[in-house]
């Protein structure tokens, strides 16, 4: 293999397609604009179509967007043509994919689609293609050249073709208004989605998993509450659960450099008043900021009115994937 001759024809590559997708630029247009319209205003799904290594783009752009708040699927034009055409409503847009907009499969189901009253969007390289002439509308995604060297495979093309498709993804995120959040929700498996939907009520300890002891409880029922609870701190409440104080390991490392006896030493006389705190209803990637911040293992849980729900320690944040 001669390395020379490789890095340079990788590197035409890369020129190619990036001159590819480049001169993309000119064509997002009045078309581009009445096609994000056409499916903003898509009362069923869009169906994307597409043979070959555009139906693997087809594929990709349904994902994405499906996953940017624009419900759509994929559907193979040659089982289209075998009983899945049945997928497709008059209420859907239905885009299609094609270089060359002369591909067999997608040309045998036009007219199907076309009696069936479906719009339809066309991204082609061919203006004057089959696939251009009869679709709604028609995306033009031709490039100079393949960055193939034979000029046969679907180098160049694949790319514009997957660049435009995200920028229709986008720009329809955008018209809608789509979030981080709505972002989340579709991807509630993935660690954005976990930062961004798990609250502190959702992974915090409560009830009896909450190490806490009274005001007048001495040193050493601390020590043993905070033992038994095993989350590296113990909070201090008064009777009506309004926090007065935490008490960590940390406090207690410090504890034991001094002279004190724990069974007669009141845990309010050591313990550190307020301690840091987060509400129940806040995302757990604030607890996570929170930590960082002040430095600190862990946070106990209150609400409005100061009362103690809960307690959260950094361990916590990691078994639910925050951090």
């Amino acid at each position: 293999m001669d390395s020379i001759a490789v890095k340079s024809l990788a590197r035409a590559v890369v020129k190619t397609e990036a001159a590819a997708v480049a001169s993309l630029e000119s064509r997002i247009d009045d078309s581009f604009v009445a096609a994000c319209e056409i499916i903003l205003d898509c009362q069923g799904r869009i169906v994307v179509l597409g043979m070959g290594k555009s139906g693997h783009i087809a594929g990709k752009i349904a994902a994405t967007l499906a996953s940017t708040g624009t419900p759509a699927f994929f559907v193979h034009p040659a089982e289209a043509s075998h009983g899945d055409l049945g997928m497709i409503t008059a209420d859907d847009v239905v885009l299609v994919l094609s270089n060359s907009g002369e591909t067999d499969e997608v040309k045998q189901i036009i007219p199907i689609l076309k009696r069936l009253g479906v719009k339809m969007i066309a991204m082609t390289g061919k203006p004057n293609s089959s696939l251009a002439t009869h679709a709604d509308l028609h995306l033009n995604v031709e490039v100079a050249t393949e960055a193939c060297p034979l000029g046969l495979a679907p180098t160049s093309s694949t790319t514009v073709a997957l660049v435009m498709g995200d920028a229709l993804a986008v720009s329809l995120l955008e018209s809608r208004g789509f979030t981080a959040e709505d972002f989340a929700r579709s991807h509630p498996a993935g660690q954005l989605g976990r930062r961004l939907l798990v609250h502190i009520s959702d992974i915090m300890h409560s009830g009896d998993e909450m190490p806490v002891v009274a005001a007048t409880a001495s040193l050493s029922d601390a020590i043993i509450e905070m033992t038994h609870k095993r989350l590296g701190m113990v909070a201090i409440t008064s009777d009506d659960m309004q926090v007065l104080g935490i008490y960590t390991d940390g406090d207690l490392r410090r504890t034991l450099e001094q002279t004190f006896n724990p069974d007669n030493t009141p845990i309010s006389a050591v313990m550190t008043r307020g301690g840091k705190s987060i509400s129940p209803t806040a995302l757990a990637v604030e607890a996570v900021e929170l930590l960082q911040k002040h430095k600190v293992q862990g946070l106990l849980v209150i609400d409005e009115s100061g009362r103690l729900q809960g307690v959260l320690n950094f361990h916590d944040l990691l078994q639910a994937g925050v951090v």
